[in-house]
């Protein structure tokens, strides 16, 4: 499962000190994830949600993780490319992060399509992205019929983390 060896990659190559994404993140769909946009600096990000945070250093991109706890998966990420945010997402279905019309992480799916209506579907291996599509792809991760976590990427990156 695709998404158990990124945990297995976020665990092994991630040195947290410490570094926390929001409480409570809200994903306002095609604009911002717990209060990051695509687009920034890293300096915005560092000044966002702090300066303390983990490095994948067997990622393709630059990847920040952002954990609740060291060395525990749950939290958030960021990915950069040529020096700015690409992708920003959830990580193993933090609590209390939920969209403005009020669909949150762990909701079943059919409550998505009843708020979003239907989406486009992206197999992911071992989980699914429903996408919203345009300049700036909202992705609601799916794990066994419930909402997973939440990311958005630039369109030519792709949803699946």
């Amino acid at each position: 499962m695709k998404l158990l060896v990124s945990a297995a990659a976020i665990l092994a190559t991630a040195s947290v000190a410490g570094a926390k994404p929001p409480p409570a993140g809200v994903l306002v769909p095609g604009r911002s994830l717990g209060g990051l946009r695509l687009g920034m600096a890293p300096a915005q990000v560092r000044a966002a949600w702090g300066p303390d945070f983990g490095r994948c250093r067997s990622c393709r991109y630059r990847t920040w993780y952002y954990n609740y706890a060291g060395f525990s998966p749950k939290g958030a990420g960021v990915e950069f490319r040529q020096g700015r945010v690409a992708a920003i997402f959830t990580l193993w279905s933090p609590s209390s992060w939920h969209t403005p019309r009020r669909l949150r992480i762990g909701d079943p799916v059919g409550r998505l399509t009843q708020v979003y209506g239907a989406l486009p579907r992206v197999e992911c291996g071992g989980y699914y992205a429903l996408t919203q599509p345009g300049q700036v792809t909202t992705a609601y991760y799916v794990r066994e019929e419930r909402i997973w976590g939440f990311g958005l990427s630039r369109a030519e990156v792709s949803a699946c983390r």
